[in-house]
């Protein structure tokens, strides 16, 4: 390992490596395998019971009983449609905001389930429990579109476009009118994924380049320089790192 290789590791700086990018996307793959197996075997329970879950756990406005709530209405649903409906962008969204780090992706899971609970506990028409992931989807997707430009990893505001422009009618559900969803708890969860690509954004110093042959500074493609002042320079490192260049 070259100097400024091992001057960045030291400082924990710059973009991890392929090696480490592949070990949390595995981790970040059996982390929503677990949480959705999780799901199901509540739902199953749930079923079995006639649904009492969601009414005992469920998050019914204004009612202070029912507060803390807000941690277990995730992982209930009204029915096996509801969560057939949630498993699929649940698993998607979750494994995308995961797959730069488990911890931080615990952190915003938690930040997007109190404030899609608080929103419904706060705003939603009284009598009414609300239970089910899609808060949780909602925070997700907001988090996948907006941590790139945060982060300032190009990648990632890349796979942001896409992801935004892919599903975007999702935000038609995240405004009032349509019936039987509960709007509120969509609005709630785009706001924790926003707040949380703020608060858990990376933090470490972006590197300005790496040294070359010639002892200049930035990136190389193949055998051509790409000065550290380019704006396509951190792109080139980036994709370099996952051995696409």
């Amino acid at each position: 390992m070259g100097r400024s290789d091992q001057e960045r590791a030291g400082a924990g700086a710059g973009p991890v490596g392929p090696e480490q990018m592949i070990a949390e996307a595995r981790k970040a793959f059996f982390t929503m395998f677990g949480f959705l197996a999780v799901v199901w075997l509540v739902q199953l329970a749930n079923y079995t019971g006639g649904y009492a879950l969601s009414r005992q756990f469920g998050v019914a406005s204004g009612d202070l009983g029912t507060l803390p709530d807000i941690l277990t209405a995730p992982f209930l649903h009204w029915s096996w449609a509801h969560i057939e409906s949630n498993s699929g962008p649940l698993f998607i969204f979750g494994f995308l905001a995961a797959y730069r780090g488990v911890v931080r992706f615990l952190g915003l899971s938690l930040l997007v389930a109190v404030t899609s609970g608080l929103t419904v506990w706060f705003f939603e028409r009284g009598g009414v429990e609300t239970v089910g992931a899609s808060g949780l989807i909602f925070g997700y997707f907001c988090y996948v579109v907006v941590r790139g430009l945060f982060d300032r990893h190009l990648i990632d505001t890349l796979i942001g476009i896409v992801m935004a422009a892919s599903f975007a009618y999702m935000l038609t559900v995240a405004v009032p009118g349509t019936p039987g969803v509960s709007w509120l708890g969509h609005l709630g969860g785009l706001i924790g994924g926003l707040a949380g690509a703020w608060l858990f954004r990376d933090r470490r110093a972006q590197p300005t380049g790496t040294g070359r042959p010639d002892g200049g500074t930035g990136t190389t493609r193949g055998d051509l320089p790409v000065q550290a002042d380019n704006p396509r320079a951190d792109l080139h490192k980036e994709l370099g790192d996952l051995g696409l260049l």
